[in-house]
């Protein structure tokens, strides 16, 4: 966990213009680290659409992309919070897997009248899955048995579990429509299409499919906010860090990450609205993304479990209940173990017992790679989130060439050894 000082008192002013220039490269340097993964991110997909000869920045293509990879985001997302409070969980697949089993049997099979209801029905799979983590994180936090030893033993449980729902190895399907829309759906476009170019008539009187451009304009309405508040927070949290004395980043170098940022985004945000417009998945993304950079940045508790990860006596001295807190992480973890569950199984539009085999490689890999530390104490949102589109990226990409699935565990495995040296080098360097 990094802290904050306010700067020193100035000695004078000859000192402070021999200091300047090195103080700007030093700050140049660091933020270059910080914002590296992203750029990493970018030579990827650059990489991957020449190879593909195009097909990845094709808008059908980055919709599925989204699809295929959002419940790995999503549990990212909890697997930061309990990775940086120094634990780790083994069986998020498994939960999800198993969530999503008691969903397809619960809105197929059971006779349960309104509580089929896919609302009711999403609702009690997440309490389910707030009352596994609950179950998990009482026997890490109050009667301290390890995390590894505590989730391995779920994982197996509920891939059993899973596995005994269905029947050993049927699958229960197809859920109801409303339900797979929360994988597969798109926005309603309430503003009203925008044709640009009219499409192409066949001789038949049919339109050609392909032929035209008609824009999503929801879609680019809610993308163009998006971009606005991206740059006003960013602009207004590097004022109000210059204002309580802290340094900030060079202002060249944010101006320059906010035109990027903003440039990717926007161009992503026209994909999407030239094809069905934004996925609903996307959108529930967001929300998630937001709401976790808000907690860990803005609220207490985010602090909190900064602190319990760095150092757990230093924490428990200055009054914070460890205990309580790690048991909260872990019910967060159960809570988005169960909407990747319902993802996946929204998606495939029907539950299987191998959903969610293996997921919890990608969940940890995917917050190791965007720069979380082993020991705890260190992890950002963004990077987790990163880290899991640089996975996804490259599992659609060299799907697409045509890699062998057994050399793209491979790539991931030398691509997650490699973040982490990188993170371990940089730690010494420092």
């Amino acid at each position: 966990m990094s802290t904050e000082s306010a700067p020193a008192p100035k000695s004078n002013v000859a000192e402070d213009v021999q200091q300047g220039p090195r103080v700007a490269v030093s700050a140049l340097m660091t933020n270059l680290r910080e914002y590296g993964l992203i750029l990493a991110l970018i030579a990827i997909m650059v990489f991957f659409q020449f190879t593909t000869s195009g097909t990845l920045f094709k808008p059908v293509n980055l919709s599925n992309l989204i699809q295929q990879n959002s419940f790995i985001i999503v549990m990212a997302l909890g697997m930061l919070l309990v990775i940086v409070s120094g634990h780790i969980d083994l069986s998020v697949g498994s939960v999800a897997g198993f969530i999503g089993a008691l969903a397809a049997m619960m809105m197929v099979i059971w006779p349960l009248g309104p509580l089929s209801n896919p609302l009711v029905v999403s609702i009690i799979c997440l309490i389910m899955g707030g009352l596994i983590g609950a179950a998990q994180g009482y026997w890490i936090a109050y009667h301290r048995i390890p995390s590894f030893i505590v989730t391995l033993a779920g994982m197996l449980i509920f891939r059993g579990i899973c596995q005994a729902l269905l029947g050993g190895g049927s699958s229960v399907g197809p859920l109801p429509p409303e339900f797979k829309a929360l994988s597969s759906g798109f926005i309603p476009d309430v503003i009203g299409p925008l044709t640009l170019i009219p499409p192409t008539v066949n001789a038949a009187g049919k339109t050609i499919m392909g032929s035209g451009l008609t824009l999503h304009m929801t879609t680019i309405v809610l993308g163009v906010l998006a971009v606005l508040a991206y740059a006003y927070f960013g602009l207004s949290t590097r004022r109000k860090r210059e204002r309580h004395g802290y340094e900030a980043e060079p202002f060249v170098l944010f101006v320059a990450k906010t035109l990027v940022g903003s440039a990717l985004a926007l161009f992503l945000v026209y994909q999407f609205a030239s094809y069905r417009g934004l996925p609903v998945v996307l959108l529930v993304m967001g929300v998630l993304i937001s709401l976790f950079v808000f907690i860990t940045k803005r609220m207490t508790i985010g602090r909190r479990i900064y602190a319990m990860g760095g150092n757990v006596k230093a924490a428990q001295l200055s009054g914070i209940n460890t205990e309580r807190l790690t048991l909260l992480v872990f019910v967060n973890m159960g809570v988005l173990s169960a909407l990747g569950g319902l993802i996946i199984a929204a998606r495939l539009g029907q539950a299987v017992p191998a959903a969610g085999l293996g997921s919890e490689l990608d969940v940890i890999a995917a917050v190791f790679i965007g720069g979380a530390s082993a020991m705890g104490g260190v992890g950002q949102v963004i990077g987790a989130v990163v880290g899991g589109f640089i996975m996804g990226v490259m599992n659609n990409g060299m799907s697409i060439m045509g890699v062998n699935v057994d050399w793209q565990q491979v790539v991931k495995g030398l691509v997650l050894l490699g973040a982490v040296i990188f993170d371990v080098y940089n730690k010494n360097k420092a």
